[in-house]
């Protein structure tokens, strides 16, 4: 049966969306996180502990989307924003490494009810208005509002640690309140969940993996999930080496907070030229020129240690503005609003899988006392620069025999 859902409301969850994803991404430790459990713990913990997050979130990658799929994308929300608060909760009050895994598994569990039920909510929505040739448009508002969220967060949690190690943790909890307010004010858009449309798990990744399109933004998406948290999980410890050597090793926490800040801003405003990019140059070339972009980011990470190359992380975050919002946009179209959510948690699931595996492969080869050694920090992302290399040139091959061109028209750029 179709839900009778009124759809007058439909249009204020355009305006609610960006300040849910504003609010979810208010994450005030972001820029510290490494440097607060390194405080307790050790460099190879800190790394399981990320590895704790993402199985966390894989967890629940799969079953959240089912949930959002069948039950609703505004209850999935609301799932999403008690995880967070829970997890900030045990971040707050925690002081050791199990106390600590479970704020990592509840704040995955957080980002996975969020994965795709967001983007899902937003296209259901533009095409209950006829509005579906929108989706890039508002895909890149999502964006712009997540790094302003990311932006403003990463420099003033880095001055609360400096002061407080553990404040940004529970400011962070006060954003998940805010988002919980949001998501209750949210409306789910009417979709079919009778039998015929409850496709599953297997036949839907079966069915998707038989459109080449599908097949190969599925891989792009899994290798670049793991690229982009690279400098995520190792450039905390990077600018704490680089700061070591002229003397400033102190002021690591204000200094990473400063640099992701920076890092969001230009994200921000790479995403205003994403449009005219991928207008230019084809959307094959716009992808494949951002996975080129993080795998460069680690080689040269890898070969200079000095204070200069922490220009470098700037740039983390423009290979995702050149990227997702066309990658979602794109795939959206060619599921069924029944698997929708589920499609794209699976695909969040793999890449999760796939980084996960990775950092338990380089835990195993950093020191498991204190701070990482340089010579680990460079052996590690020489690694993943050699292998992303690699991954780039199957990529290249494969685009040449895929039509990844949407058939509808692309969407003008919008105003800020």
């Amino acid at each position: 049966m179709r839900l009778n859902i009124d759809h007058a409301p439909l249009s204020r969850n355009l305006t609610l969306l960006p300040w849910l994803k504003f609010t979810q991404n208010l994450l005030f430790w972001q820029a510290t996180w490494f440097l607060f459990l390194q405080d307790t713990l050790s460099a190879a913990e800190a790394v399981l502990l990320y590895a704790v997050y993402d199985i966390g979130t894989t967890v629940f990658e799969v079953p959240s989307g089912y949930m959002s799929d069948k039950i609703g994308r505004r209850v999935t929300l609301l799932a999403s924003a008690l995880a967070g608060l829970a997890a900030m909760v045990c971040f707050s009050v925690g002081d050791s490494f199990a106390s600590f895994a479970l704020a990592q598994v509840l704040l995955g569990a957080s980002m996975a009810f969020a994965s795709g039920t967001d983007s899902s909510l937003l296209f259901e929505t533009l095409a209950a208005e006829g509005r579906e040739d929108e989706v890039e448009k508002y895909e890149l508002r999502f964006w712009r509002f997540t790094f302003a969220a990311l932006m403003v967060s990463a420099v003033s949690g880095g001055l609360m640690a400096r002061a407080v190690p553990v404040l940004p943790f529970v400011l962070s909890g006060v954003a998940f309140v805010a988002m919980l307010i949001l998501a209750a004010r949210l409306r789910d858009s009417a979709h079919l969940v009778d039998e015929i449309n409850s496709v599953p798990f297997s036949t839907a990744i079966g069915s998707a993996f038989r459109k080449p399109v599908l097949l190969w933004l599925f891989a792009l998406s899994v290798v670049m999930y793991g690229f982009s948290h690279v400098p995520f999980v190792f450039g905390q410890p990077f600018i704490l080496r680089a700061l070591e050597t002229v003397g400033l090793s102190g002021e690591a926490p204000l200094v990473s907070g400063g640099v992701t800040s920076i890092m969001m801003a230009v994200s921000v405003a790479a995403s205003f030229a994403a449009p005219q990019l991928r207008a230019r140059i084809g959307l094959a070339a716009t992808l494949l020129l951002a996975f080129a972009l993080q795998i460069v980011l680690c080689a040269v990470l890898a070969l200079n240690q000095s204070l200069f190359a922490i220009a470098i992380l700037f740039m983390r975050m423009v290979p995702d503005s050149l990227s997702r919002p066309f990658i979602l946009a794109t795939i959206q179209p060619l599921l069924s609003d029944g698997v929708r959510a589920t499609y794209l948690s699976i695909q969040s699931f793999a890449g999760r899988i796939a980084f996960a595996l990775s950092l338990w492969i380089a835990s195993r080869n950093v020191s498991d006392v204190g701070e990482m050694p340089v010579s680990d920090l460079v052996q590690v992302l020489a690694t993943y620069a050699a292998v992303g290399a690699a991954i780039w040139l199957g990529l290249w091959f494969a685009s040449r025999r895929v039509t990844l061109e949407p058939i509808r028209k692309p969407p003008q750029p919008d105003a800020p």
